[in-house]
């Protein structure tokens, strides 16, 4: 399989795919894992191509012109387990023109259904986890002709058996990963792409902001039952202020950015942290916006509102902390460890301290009722947040999938993957109300919830919002 590989890495052609989930969406952010793996890669002296499908929103036809330009013996590519459809084309076309490459998936498309991707689709290796050091150790022994028994944190077909290898430690101190390299992408696309993603109201004219997303950590203390992440079960790390704003301050500069998305799953998960990071950028005299996610439980005392002051004179926008529902009962099964007390008690904080409020909504649970529907949007309607709202759409590694695999719910994997879409939409019914049933009450309520805030949403626009636009909320 590797005989005629030549044994200098440079001599290699490499191509690494980003791809786009949703064609449609005006949303661009520059992909964050991607971005370190590709440039671990360069730094470790690899040179590659990116066909970056999602910044550019290629047509079929220019992928596949792109894709055989070159005779590629590796492609890398990774995403979400959503994008498995367009994964498993994207490979059949790749080996169509070069049956001889490896190619290489990561992210949560690869670990967690890697079974399903390494026996139906092209795919060759499966990278489990994060991907920073794999890649460098993968290429560089693919390049020197050596067995893949060697690298850490893969998965692969050898002789029809899927071969996993001892999984990789982790990079337990990840502020001591290098910065990303921007200049491989074309940032400028990214910076207008990201406008489309932030909510209003806005600190400045959206048409004038000029943002990029930023990770200051991996994986999550918590495990909601109905969430998959290539971290999950792993240790939550974090990375220290300092690095992150001074990453932060020479972004700013080489890119005149105004405003930071700090894209986690999770980015403070206590108090000391929180104030830590605002202090970090008033002493590095930073001026910029910025956003973050939360815990419902992270702030509700009234000696918290000095923290949510300070975020606030940091340059912070808004926080998003989910909600997902108001029903006490899907909140245990959904092992969310919050209450609606906790949730409401830290909008009103944080929006006292002059901070917007984001959260999101799961619709679908088994106890769900047109009852729990309309206690949940109350919640929004006394906080006066209007939602980001979906269905549960179960993920693969996630406790809610295997409860829909044990109950036959889901019995064709792949048939599931092929026909999976966003959570907005409505693939899997665990309630006891029809399909029509549970998107009208669902539809009905988010318009009550719009109406009583002051907003224009109507239709589709209810549910697939992904940010709102428009006046603010009354």
């Amino acid at each position: 399989m590797y005989r005629n590989r030549q044994n200098n890495k440079t001599k290699m052609n490499i191509l690494l795919i980003n791809i786009a989930l949703r064609e449609s969406s005006p949303v661009k952010l520059l992909p964050i894992g991607l971005a370190y793996v590709a440039s671990a890669m360069k730094r470790a002296g690899f040179k590659f191509d990116l066909l970056d499908i999602d910044a550019h929103r290629y047509s079929d036809r220019e992928v596949e012109d792109f894709i055989k330009k070159k005779p590629y013996d590796v492609v890398g590519m990774g995403c979400i387990f959503t994008g498995y459809k367009i994964v498993k084309a994207l490979t059949e076309l790749i080996k169509k023109h070069h049956p001889n490459s490896l190619i290489i998936a990561g992210n949560s498309v690869a670990t967690s259904i890697m079974e399903t991707i390494l026996t139906k689709t092209k795919v060759d290796i499966a990278v489990m986890g994060e991907g920073d050091d794999t890649i460098v150790d993968l290429l560089q022994t693919i390049s020197m002709n050596k067995t893949l028994e060697e690298v850490n944190g893969i998965c692969f077909l050898k002789e029809d058996k899927i071969v996993r290898t001892p999984p990789r430690p982790l990079i337990e101190d990840i502020s001591s990963i290098p910065f990303i390299d921007y200049s491989i992408f074309d940032v400028e696309t990214y910076i207008v792409g990201a406008r489309s993603s932030l909510n209003d109201p806005l600190p400045i004219p959206r048409e004038r902001i000029r943002a990029l997303p930023i990770n200051t950590s991996r994986g999550c203390i918590y495990n909601c039952d109905f969430c998959y992440q290539v971290f999950r079960g792993m240790k939550y790390r974090i990375r220290s202020a300092a690095p992150v704003v001074s990453e932060m301050k020479i972004l700013k500069k080489q890119y005149s950015l105004d405003y930071f998305i700090l894209q986690d799953e999770m980015t403070f998960y206590n108090r000391r942290q929180a104030l830590e990071f605002a202090q970090e950028i008033i002493d590095q005299n930073l001026s910029v916006y910025w956003c973050a996610v939360c815990r419902a439980d992270f702030l509700h005392t009234e000696e918290d509102s000095k923290i949510a002051r300070k975020l606030k004179g940091a340059g912070c926008v808004g926080l998003c902390f989910a909600l997902e529902s108001a029903d006490p009962e899907i909140l245990r099964s959904m092992k969310k460890k919050i209450t609606v007390e906790q949730f409401s008690r830290q909008a009103q904080l944080f929006k006292k301290e002059g901070l917007s409020v984001w959260t999101s909504l799961v619709f679908g649970y088994p106890q769900e009722t047109p009852e729990t529907i309309r206690k949940t949007i109350d919640i929004c309607i006394k906080n006066r947040i209007y939602p980001s709202a979906g269905y549960v759409l179960p993920q693969p590694g996630s406790p809610m999938y295997d409860y829909c695999i044990k109950r036959k719910i889901i019995t064709d994997e792949e048939g599931y993957l092929l026909t999976v879409g966003d959570r907005q939409d409505l693939r899997i019914n665990l309630t006891s109300m029809s399909n029509e049933e549970l998107e009208f009450q669902v539809t009905k309520e988010l318009k009550r919830c719009s109406d009583s805030l002051g907003l224009d949403l109507h239709g589709e626009s209810l549910i697939k919002t992904g940010f709102y636009r428009g006046k603010p909320i009354k």
